[in-house]
């Protein structure tokens, strides 16, 4: 499955794609802008269609397996370099080695690399990752000295990622199944919650942390946590994350 997007339109279609396909999809540059494509089976192509309102289906071509690792390029935010396992990382960098797999987070989205940016503001202490999808932040974190680091996910194949890119890049990260929305959470010093704006709001009156990084989101926007005050803002291709501090 397919579909085509202007050029000015490429950047949020690409976060659009790895939300609905984490384990990879194909892009190609046209006349008029980006195609981007999916190997995948009936209920892709229903999603597919819901999120961009169309979509064209065409015969897989030999070879399809393997492409899906074009597209899984690294990142540099700051301090931090986030990328799978075939790339180098520089020698200055941080490096947080990530397999990507069918859990959600691989450090090219926006709001991943938004929230890499805001941790990078932050004074190490104890951190709870809420959503961990493939452990990005978590991992991050524990690499900057965060400690101890706890993640949660109500998705076996985000706490199984997680584990096992913890294990890969040698950290320590306490990670198990849980429903944010349902389960105790730990007090910590600082929260990471890249999920949704309803669920952000949600998991914010269930928060017992100091400090919170949120995203997940769009630009328009703005989740008011309850028992927090807004601290900082930043946004990159249309999409926001924020820091908010308990009052």
């Amino acid at each position: 499955m397919s579909v085509e997007v202007p050029e000015a339109d490429a950047e949020r279609a690409r976060g659009l794609m790895v939300e609905l396909f984490p384990s990879g999809f194909e892009e190609r540059q046209t006349a008029d802008g980006l195609e981007l494509v999916a190997y995948t089976d009936y209920a892709g192509e229903e999603r597919l269609w819901a999120t961009f309102g169309g979509a064209r289906a065409t015969d897989v071509e030999p070879g399809w397996e393997d492409r899906w690792r074009v597209f899984h390029r690294p990142v540099r935010v700051g301090r931090l370099w986030v990328g799978p396992p075939w790339e180098q990382p520089p020698p200055d960098a941080i490096a947080v080695v990530v397999e990507p797999g069918r859990a959600f987070g691989t450090g090219a989205h926006p709001t991943t690399r938004l929230c890499l940016e805001l941790l990078l503001g932050e004074r190490p202490g104890s951190v709870l990752d809420v959503g961990c999808g493939s452990g990005v932040l978590s991992i991050a974190a524990a690499l900057l000295g965060f400690a101890p680091v706890t993640a949660v996910d109500v998705d076996p194949l985000a706490v199984e990622a997680t584990r096992a890119n913890a294990a890969v890049n040698g950290v320590d990260v306490d990670v198990s199944l849980a429903d944010a929305l349902v389960d105790e959470l730990p007090a910590v010093d600082l929260a990471l919650a890249n999920i949704a704006p309803e669920p952000v709001l949600a998991v914010g009156r269930r928060l017992g942390s100091r400090r919170a990084i949120t995203s997940g989101y769009l630009i328009p926007d703005l989740p008011k946590l309850s028992g927090y005050a807004h601290a900082r803002r930043i946004e990159l291709d249309g999409w926001a994350a924020d820091l908010h501090v308990r009052q």
